[in-house]
């Protein structure tokens, strides 16, 4: 699990697709601020089914940051 405030750009020699899972989120209030959480919960092959597999939770000055990236890398 992991809450993430900032984030920032690396370049990798080496990149691969990953496999397609079932992913949810959920939205929640803690100390005022509204967050989003984002589970996955792995391939089917995984032996405990319907267990998310990880969660990320980010706030709205997260969510800023993370609209600015995927307006500049996807030119939306």
């Amino acid at each position: 699990m992991a809450k993430i405030i900032e984030i920032s750009r690396i370049e990798k020699n080496r990149n691969s697709i990953h496999a397609v899972v079932e992913s949810t989120f959920s939205v929640f209030v803690s100390a005022g601020k509204k967050h989003i959480q984002i589970d996955t919960y792995g391939t089917e092959q995984r032996q405990v089914k319907n267990q998310p597999s990880q969660k990320i939770q980010f706030d709205k000055d997260f969510a800023v940051q993370l609209i600015d990236i995927l307006k500049k890398e996807f030119n939306l």
